[in-house]
């Protein structure tokens, strides 16, 4: 099993809209990185969703359903997509300032390279995160 962190503008699709969907494409993903990380996605890994803009946070756990397979909407196959479905809301949203502060995510790429959409986390990243969720921490 991997742990993975997918990044969403909550005023186009965030954790309501996921909710509301049950299983939803996880599509629109334009970077190779990230394109990347998302074919290594596998059925029943789970996956932070991760409301960027401005108050960037960790908000909900959602797993893998479908792993990837080619973008619809790509007629090139170079992109490709995943389903996901939304498990749990956080207790309470983990801040990307809390994480910048926290040692456990010095090496991440969500430190490293914030600007990324789809990032694989370590277990003990994770955990983590369940943690710090566990808490209220601006």
């Amino acid at each position: 099993m991997k742990y993975w962190l997918a990044k969403t503008e909550p005023e186009e699709y965030g954790w309501d809209d996921l909710v509301a969907s049950e299983d939803a494409m996880w599509n629109g993903v334009r970077n190779y990185a990230a394109r990347n990380n998302m074919q290594r996605m596998a059925k029943g890994d789970p996956v932070f969703i991760y409301h960027s803009g401005k108050k960037p946070a960790i908000v909900g756990i959602a797993e893998v359903s479908r792993p990837h397979y080619d973008d619809p909407a790509d007629p090139t196959g170079t992109w490709s997509v995943v389903n996901v479905r939304a498990k749990q809301k956080l207790k309470h949203p983990v801040h990307l300032s809390t994480i910048k502060k926290n040692k456990v995510f010095a090496e991440s790429s969500l430190v490293k390279n914030s600007r990324l959409s789809v990032h694989e986390l370590s277990e003990d990243q994770f955990n983590e995160v369940l943690s710090l969720s566990e808490k209220a921490i601006n």
